[in-house]
């Protein structure tokens, strides 16, 4: 039944009614099911905040198209229901808030470490927040492979990791772009 919804939202996007998405989203809430359309893919996500942070940020970097484009992947590794891919949504997540820092700070070149220890300095970016996002991308860096080669005894990355890297990662994005007004 997913695939249908998710096959009729072409349609929907083609004529540029945006009921059938918000029918649809009541519709899968009445009945308690564990999805929601964000972004014309059907995703196991229900919290509207959770919901709310991935619209938004993907929305408002469409003139970042790096940007938009590793959120958009991240989502569709996420919500593909034949075959998820986990992994790499973690990776595209945290790519995105990689390329939105080196986007503010001006510099293709930067690690994410670098681009957040210059948004600390030159946009008052709290230390505490430059350090969670560097201890995350530690996390995605390590040595289960999240973000490089896989090894013999990698951990099972799930849909709960991908999960809460998706939505920190749009929450993140969205508060440099308020913060730095970008």
């Amino acid at each position: 039944i997913y695939d249908l919804i998710e096959f009729l939202l072409i349609f929907e996007t083609a004529a540029n009614d945006s009921n059938y998405t918000e029918i649809c989203n009541l519709a899968l809430e009445k009945e308690v099911a564990g999805y929601r359309i964000i972004n014309d893919k059907v995703v196991q996500i229900t919290s509207e905040e959770e919901i709310f942070a991935i619209e938004e940020a993907i929305a408002n970097t469409d003139k970042w198209k790096s940007v938009s484009t590793h959120l958009a992947t991240s989502l569709n590794n996420l919500a593909d229901r034949k075959n998820p891919n986990y992994r790499n949504s973690i990776k595209e997540s945290i790519s995105a808030v990689e390329s939105f820092c080196k986007i503010i700070t001006r510099d293709d070149k930067a690690t994410l470490g670098k681009a957040l220890a210059e948004i600390e300095k030159s946009h008052n970016l709290h230390g505490s927040l430059k350090t969670a996002f560097s201890a995350i991308y530690g996390y995605t860096s390590d040595s289960s492979g999240i973000r490089h080669a896989l090894l013999e005894n990698d951990v099972t990355v799930e849909f709960e990791d991908a999960k809460f890297m998706l939505v920190s990662c749009s929450a993140f994005i969205n508060y440099l772009k308020t913060k730095i007004k970008i």
